[in-house]
């Protein structure tokens, strides 16, 4: 096999710093907010409890547009949606920084169906922690919707694509109008790349499971990561969810707190919420 060759089946052996093709602008992004966010610490360390909590208030409608949304929703259609709830799950899951949801939903079905394995999207089995947590996001050449979400190829979802980037632009920068310049690094790029690391230990740190042979699956269960997720709380029980993927609930018991299991059942009581899937008991 060619150098190249091999590259394209292995981009974790590629430069850390080699975009995939139209990747390029994920990796400017991860820099920026990552840049941004120090200025943000060193200008503005305590920015007062307005801009903190407003910051926080808007990375909990994040994770749950991701966690209920993206996750348990659209990605396992573990839960039916009323199609306004939806459409405002997926807005508050874009306006987070978690991307487009039809290319959210190919890239989990496609890990899902090659988890711990050389095709998986973000094994850190094959690629280390690093691949697993960041590098994928713009190394991986982004999973055919045709193959694992043709589903989601309806203009209610795709148009979503089209628009994301003005959408994170406004994300990044309407905290300045609000609060001035420690509103803009607070709401914007600082709890974007809060967001996005949480996020991103789901891949990484709870499929860190060493010692175990090829192919099988190494997602486990973080207790103490699930406060620091805020309200994606419920997605720290990740090897209850690789157990069952087509459950809901990624709660198995009473103390394991799951706030999108809560949400969805609050949906359900409001007739937001229909066709819940659970793990059989």
């Amino acid at each position: 096999m060619s150098k190249s060759a091999f590259a394209e089946k292995h981009p974790w052996t590629l430069p850390w710093w080699k975009a995939e093709g139209e990747n390029f602008w994920v990796l400017v992004y991860i820099f920026a907010i990552h840049i941004l966010s120090i200025l943000g610490l060193v200008f503005y360390t305590l920015p007062g409890w307005p801009v903190f909590l407003s910051a926080m208030f808007l990375a909990c409608l994040g994770g749950l547009g991701t966690t209920v949304g993206y996750h348990r929703a659209l990605a396992h259609r573990a839960v039916k949606l009323h199609p306004v709830v939806e459409q405002i799950l997926i807005l508050f899951a874009v306006f987070n920084g978690s991307g487009a949801p039809s290319t959210w939903i190919a890239n989990h079905r496609n890990h899902h169906a090659a988890a711990d394995t050389v095709d998986d999207v973000s094994s850190p089995r094959h690629g280390g922690f690093w691949w697993a947590h960041l590098r994928w996001l713009y190394q991986w050449e982004a999973s055919s919707m045709q193959k694992w979400c043709p589903d989601m190829m309806q203009s209610k979802y795709t148009f979503w694509a089209k628009i994301q980037i003005p959408i994170v632009a406004v994300s990044l920068t309407f905290g300045y109008f609000l609060f001035g310049w420690a509103g803009l690094l607070w709401l914007g790029p600082m709890r974007m790349l809060y967001c996005l690391h949480l996020q991103c230990f789901v891949n990484s740190l709870l499929h860190l499971k060493e010692g175990l042979p090829e192919g099988v699956d190494s997602s486990q269960n973080i207790w103490w990561l699930g406060p620091l997720q805020v309200t994606a709380w419920g997605e720290n029980w990740h090897g209850n969810h690789h157990a069952y993927p087509a459950s809901a609930k990624f709660s198995r018991h009473w103390w394991q707190i799951d706030i999108g299991w809560y949400v969805i059942r609050g949906l359900q009581a409001v007739g937001l919420a229909s066709n819940i899937r659970l793990h059989p008991q």
